[in-house]
């Protein structure tokens, strides 16, 4: 299927489709966790954290606070495999405290077992069976009607927020009632964007510096895929293009001047800006970097942010090559639009926030593939759904993803 949005010359057509939750933006916001709770008919809580929020007081207590007399229990057992089990746990725990809505607090890990969470909720099915349906389609089917709602509060800069999709995994060892062998997978539905989005500046500042930094790169790449997506329309191109601005200054200052509540306000800003619309109903902007991303983290421990910090700017070099790519857009959005060349502009500026917030810059310092399994992770990259999302006349093979991992190496 062609995408419904593209660049092709002469086509300036587009529908926009898109259902945002309600954004909440400022120092101290989940101070007003309550209020908003009690705006959209909340009464009672379940906070879905790991076990490193639940016992860090300056992220859970101004959470609880917030809350006040609505905070029903706090479940911190999400880990970064969220799996089907752990999901299942949340569920338990929901029901424990007569919980009517989820809140999400911290990163993404936390927000798609909770995603999770929600469809089991309303899922009359036994375990084993949503376990097998898992493991034989690498998904979880999602009754009709209303789903658990979801409020989220993050603290990290993946730019994970605004979206309708969640992964889940499981495996033997974690999973054991449910499945037999390890599976990862994950689950679409509209009803799955959260209610409201919670940004405050003075929480994710109590995040360890090395973790912002991975997840900046992450959030950041994703305002770029959007401006050179065929799915890109002129609301995703003024939104992404501005907190590309927003994003590039305050992360620039953050590699300087470290983490406080005032270098974070312009990033956390663009952060929202680069995700409004990227995932609507039968559309998505994501695209290469992150198809890279997910080829070399699906099987190897290396960190997504490290992953995009290493390829992005190898990507977009080859990408350049191949095509356009709205190099000009792109270039604009950085603040380059004097540039000589474009691309090259582009590249070195993605690569300049990159090495502002130390992260890795090539393949052989992560914990990811040796160069003898580059064949093998090209081919995870080009079966990834979002390389669909690519420029229309990209058609990446496996020897030029070989290539940029070579590169990159």
């Amino acid at each position: 299927m062609s995408p419904a949005n593209s660049h092709r010359d002469g086509d300036d057509s587009f529908r926009f489709e898109y259902d945002p939750a309600v954004l909440r933006y400022g120092v101290d916001a989940v101070a007003e966790l309550g209020e908003e709770l009690d705006a959209q008919g909340f009464e009672r809580a379940l906070v879905v954290c790991g076990s490193t929020v639940g016992d860090t007081p300056a992220v859970i207590d101004p959470v609880r606070d917030g809350l006040g007399d609505r905070l029903g229990g706090v479940f911190a057992e999400t880990t970064p495999s969220k799996t089907l089990s752990t999901a299942y746990d949340a569920m338990e725990a929901m029901e424990a405290a007569d919980a009517d809505v989820l809140v999400s607090l911290g990163g993404g890990s936390s927000l798609d077992v909770a995603k999770v969470t929600s469809v089991l909720a309303v899922d009359d099915r036994d375990p084993e069976a949503v376990g097998r349906e898992l493991a034989e389609t690498g998904t979880v089917s999602i009754p009709d009607g209303s789903l658990a709602p979801i409020v989220a509060v993050p603290t990290t800069l993946a730019g994970a927020d605004l979206s309708m999709v969640a992964g889940v995994t499981a495996s033997p060892e974690e999973d054991r009632r449910l499945i037999e062998e390890q599976v990862s997978g994950g689950i679409g539905d509209r009803r799955l964007m959260p209610r409201a989005v919670v940004y405050d500046p003075a929480l994710v500042a109590t995040t360890p510096r090395e973790v912002l930094a991975g997840s900046a790169m992450n959030g950041f790449d994703k305002g770029i895929e959007t401006l050179y997506t065929a799915n890109a329309t002129p609301v995703t191109d003024a939104t992404a293009a501005r907190g590309l601005g927003l994003m590039q200054e305050g992360l620039l200052r953050l590699g300087e001047d470290g983490v406080d509540a005032d270098v974070l306000k312009p990033v956390l800003k663009g952060l929202v800006l680069v995700q409004y619309g990227i995932s609507r109903p039968g559309d998505g902007t994501l695209s290469l970097i992150h198809a890279f991303g997910h080829g070399l983290t699906r099987t190897y421990a290396v960190q997504q942010g490290d992953a995009h910090a290493v390829v992005a700017p190898h990507v977009l070099r080859y990408l350049f090559e191949q095509v356009d790519g709205r190099r000009d857009l792109l270039a604009d959005a950085l603040g380059a639009e004097d540039a000589d060349d474009a691309a090259a502009s582009v590249v070195d500026r993605v690569a300049a926030v990159r090495d502002a917030l130390h992260l890795p810059t090539r393949l052989r310092d992560v914990d990811g593939p040796d160069r003898e399994e580059f064949p093998d992770v090209a081919e995870d990259v080009l079966a990834d759904s979002f390389v669909a999302n690519g420029p229309p006349d990209l058609d990446p093979t496996a020897e030029e993803i070989e290539r940029v991992l070579d590169e990159a190496w």
